[in-house]
């Protein structure tokens, strides 16, 4: 199971690197967009139930596998909102899902903070990140006057966010550095490009960024 979830992993790894790479919107650019999707699930998918196996019993593991799936779902469903103006059932419960499993690890970084926890920072960091971006699904959601090309700044927030996880992944379980930087400096620069692409975009559009 750990070789499949690192070969599906790898895949994700690749192509979402690919896709940043080539021209946006375009061909080559969907296409490697619909393998980064199913390696990052199917890589996501697998990790759930080893980070709950004997001796690889890994609660951080389990909710970033779930923030993971949670990213690609929601980056690939932003995109129906080029067409659809109102969040269905779907939508809502994917990111009210998030809001609860971020709530989870914000609590489990609180209870780690209270007993010296060397997990603490990261359940906080990542939980909060996640509070972060489900809450502005529901500012979306419910917003009657929905910003121009705003389902776009979605897709390429939760994409890029699910490449972050994917070379988080890398850092830590391939190349075996687990430190503090190696968790938190691809989210990092991963959100750098995220606030580039939604300056071009605002400068695109003549809004003030």
């Amino acid at each position: 199971m750990i070789y499949i979830h690192a070969f599906f992993g790898g895949v994700g790894l690749i192509t979402g690197i690919g896709s940043v790479i080539v021209k946006k919107g375009g061909r080559m650019h969907k296409k490697m967009g619909k393998l980064f999707s199913i390696g990052m699930l199917v890589s996501s998918l697998i990790s759930l139930p080893i980070s709950c196996m004997p001796n690889h019993e890994n609660v951080f593991l389990f909710l970033i596998g779930l923030f993971t799936i949670y990213l690609v779902l929601a980056g690939n469903r932003a995109l129906t909102f080029k067409t659809k103006k109102e969040a269905d059932k779907k939508d809502k419960l994917l990111s009210g899902a998030m809001v609860f499993f971020s709530a989870i690890m914000v609590l489990n970084g609180i209870y780690g903070l209270i007993n010296n926890s060397s997990m603490s920072i990261l359940f906080l960091f990542f939980g909060g990140f996640g509070l972060l971006m489900s809450i502005q699904d529901f500012r979306f959601y419910f917003n009657p006057k929905k910003p121009r090309n705003m389902w776009l700044r979605l897709h390429i927030g939760k994409m890029v966010g699910a490449l972050i996880a994917s070379f988080t992944a890398f850092i830590v379980a391939g190349l075996g550095i687990g430190n503090l930087i190696s968790w938190t400096l691809p989210t990092i620069i991963g959100t750098i490009y995220i606030l580039y692409w939604k300056r071009k975009m605002n400068v695109k559009v003549g809004v003030k960024p």
